[in-house]
């Protein structure tokens, strides 16, 4: 039976131990060299002293690595810290003292970044990954995992209650917030999403998301589970939107997983009509609206392939799903007046509308979506101020509340019964899948000693895609170049948050108690005639 993470690997190297797990071009691991490689770095963790329940950094980019990190760490009893692998090193300083790890799993690669680390803080007692020392920290390799046991991992009593990772859904400021998911709620999400998706040991999943962001969790988690093979994208491909296409091809993908965006470019500039992608069985998307032209016109490219909206915060890894339906020609069903639908919450799950009061809202009426499921996270690492506004409670008998997760995300349900999204009820955003609180970006930008005022704001850039632009005024009325604030702001904040714009004005247009009239600034950079500078 498996209840916790890593068992899945375990069960697989003993049924098909030949059979590719991850791959990358020209390289790759099969289950049971990941089931050999993941013991022998459980053993080295224990051998210095990592313990059940610890939390261990894996600062690693896109590779074979990450996914021995993640299960090497959860075969030693520990939860695995996914930690963003473009992060300065004052960022990465105060997520390390967060979430007080001592341990960090990386690649040489990071060296630079973990030396200006080291030069300032001492809270890391172990890096695992470099080949070279790092001052005062003690350093191993990862060819220096041939000297710990392979044939079986520690020896480490765990449930699934236990904690198995912490994913930071924000690194824009000093405290970001981190999502605490057990065994139990990772592998629900991988029984539930191979379910849905009906994935197989004959599918080969691309991974297109760094491991920490959510959407990864198919890729590292179902497919293991489902005994199929992750193709991880290096980082290179993903810019290159026809080398990403020949490496999909090469790799005979069947199911695709990303926000729209990676989809858009690979329309537009990845030539593949050029390409054979006949192997692409289904394509998953999530993270922000699908631009309706663009969809309709990739469904047409693939008409092989089902194509699917997936939605749900990182809180819970997803709960609802809509699958596109086609005509009997093939043709994409979509109405093209309104987002692509969230659709309809999947099994072992359920949701609730509700109205401001916290009592549902009459069918058809808008209201918050909350939602209660196994997936669903323990809660926030060390916030208790942000858990207990988190969870909506509702008593169902003396003595037992059924809990739900607050989304925030606004939804009403159509008269067919499928979900639509209609927008969030606070200041956060996702910009390409992540989510971003501009309230934190302001906060990061009135940190620099010449910024008097700071306003953030989401704009809509061509085919519907939110994109970030901000707005400061300037001390004392004195000048400040928008590069050297982009520079300030990528020692602080992750650099997808950072904005592509940054407008040094004169004022800000008010609003009529005296406060900053952000949707004019917004309306503004739409059309730069409606505000001067």
């Amino acid at each position: 039976m498996i209840y916790l993470l890593h068992q899945s690997i375990d069960h697989l190297a003993a049924r098909d131990p030949d059979k590719a797990a991850f791959c990358i071009p020209g390289q790759s691991l099969s289950y049971g060299e990941m089931a050999a490689s993941t013991n022998q770095l459980a053993h080295l963790l224990a051998e210095h002293g990592v313990e059940r329940g610890d939390r261990v950094g894996i600062f690693t980019p896109r590779g074979l690595e990450s996914a021995i990190a993640v299960y090497g760490i959860l075969k030693a009893g520990a939860a695995f810290v996914p930690i963003d692998p473009q992060l300065p090193s004052t960022a990465l300083a105060r997520l390390v003292d967060d979430c007080g790890i001592r341990v960090l799993v990386t690649h040489n690669a990071q060296k630079q970044v973990i030396n200006a680390y080291a030069a300032e803080h001492t809270a890391l007692d172990l890096v695992v990954g470099l080949d070279s020392a790092v001052n005062g920290i003690a350093t191993l390799s990862w060819s220096q995992l041939d000297q710990f046991p392979a044939a079986a991992a520690p020896s480490v009593r765990a449930t699934e209650g236990d904690l198995a990772y912490i994913m930071y859904s924000s690194g824009s400021t000093g405290t970001p917030k981190g999502i605490m998911h057990t065994h139990r709620s990772g592998l629900a999400y991988a029984r539930l999403s191979a379910d849905v998706y009906g994935i197989s040991g004959d599918d080969r999943i691309a991974n297109h998301s760094p491991l920490h962001f959510d959407m990864s969790t198919l890729g590292y988690f179902t497919a293991m589970y489902a005994g199929a093979t992750t193709v991880m994208i290096p980082e290179a491909y993903t810019k290159i939107a026809a080398s990403l296409a020949q490496l999909l091809e090469a790799q005979g993908v069947t199911i695709w997983y990303s926000v729209p965006l990676a989809l858009i470019q690979l329309l537009q500039r990845g030539l593949i009509e050029t390409r054979d992608l006949s192997r692409i069985r289904w394509v998953l998307f999530g993270g922000e609206p699908f631009p309706v032209k663009h969809l309709q016109e990739l469904m047409r490219r693939w008409p092989q392939a089902r194509f699917s909206n997936v939605y749900g915060p990182a809180e819970v890894n997803q709960c609802t799903y809509y699958h596109i339906p086609r005509d009997s020609d093939g043709e994409p069903q979509i109405d093209t007046d309104q987002p692509v639908p969230l659709g309809a919450v999947w099994q072992n799950t359920e949701g609730l509308i509700l109205a401001p009061d916290d009592t549902p809202v009459v069918p058809g009426a808008e209201g918050e979506l909350v939602i209660c499921s196994p997936t669903m996270m323990h809660g926030y690492w060390g916030r208790p101020e942000l858990n207990a506004h988190a969870f909506y409670r509702q008593p169902l008998y003396e003595g037992f509340d059924k809990v739900y997760y607050r989304t925030g995300d606004l939804v009403r349900t159509r008269e067919d019964g499928e979900l639509l999204f209609l927008g969030r009820m606070d200041r956060q955003v996702k910009v390409r899948g992540y989510r971003i609180e501009l309230d934190d970006i302001e906060h990061a930008l009135t940190l620099h000693p010449g910024v008097e005022e700071a306003a953030v704001y989401p704009v809509k850039a061509d085919g519907g895609v939110n994109h970030i632009e901000a707005s400061v005024l300037a001390r004392g009325g004195g000048s400040l170049e928008p590069e050297a604030l982009k520079a300030h702001l990528a020692q602080r904040i992750s650099a997808y948050a950072v904005p592509g714009r940054i407008w040094v004005r004169k004022e800000f247009p008010r609003t009529t108690s005296g406060k900053i009239d952000r949707r004019a600034l917004q309306a503004a950079a739409e059309n730069p005639t409606t505000v001067g500078t």
